[in-house]
């Protein structure tokens, strides 16, 4: 299996629209990798240009849905479904990272103005990560295309801590959360499960 060809189908369908820029730190591969297979995917039209940016076609789209479906069989089903389990613990502790970033009380939006306030969090997502980190490297270990995820929490974080805060949640950019996000996206399709499954038993975001 073409791992950096799937990454990067999985990536547009995961950004939806996106900037041939931006491709390649999203699908962990490099810019000429990124740049030869947007031509052969435009070339097969499994790829598609909407005023600046690229997007998968039907045609794209379900060539991911059957390279996905393929990858699905190879995957030690009961091994994931342990490290999904231990997954969810984790997600559970960044939902509640995330509702303090928003909110300092039931009424009260975070306008992060108190500096003291927001350290604390990004403390505790700190020690979250270095908690999630071999988790994730488990993961790779069941999964192999989820490789490219462990340099990318990395470097929303490095940014987060390095006082650029926008990098913990800011939704149209490789943050921390963003990464998280499409992170357990990936985890829920090997699993053979749905978002909608997740939301019912109280799992998704």
């Amino acid at each position: 299996m073409d791992i950096e060809r799937l990454r990067l189908l999985r990536a547009l369908r995961l950004k939806g629209r996106v900037l041939a820029a931006d491709l390649p730190a999203a699908a962990g591969v490099t810019a000429v990798q990124s740049d030869d297979y947007i031509k052969e995917f435009t070339s097969d039209n499994l790829v598609e240009e909407v005023r600046g940016r690229l997007k998968l076609t039907p045609q794209g789209r379900d060539q991911l849905d059957e390279t996905l479906v393929a990858e699905r069989s190879t995957v030690d089903h009961e091994a994931l479904a342990a490290l999904y389990t231990e997954f969810d613990e984790h997600n559970s502790a960044l939902k509640s990272l995330m509702t303090r970033w928003q909110l300092k009380g039931p009424d009260t939006p975070n306008d992060h103005t108190d500096p003291e306030y927001d350290q604390a969090i990004v403390d505790d997502l700190v020690a979250l990560d270095a908690e999630f980190t071999p988790l994730v490297d488990r993961m790779v270990e069941v999964a192999p295309r989820l490789g490219h995820y462990p340099a990318r929490l990395a470097n929303a974080l490095d940014r987060v801590t390095a006082g650029d805060h926008s990098w913990f949640a800011k939704p149209l950019a490789d943050s921390y959360h963003t990464v998280w996000f499409e992170l357990h996206e990936d985890l829920i399709g090997l699993a053979g499960l749905s978002r909608i499954e997740e939301a019912a038993a109280g799992r998704a975001e």
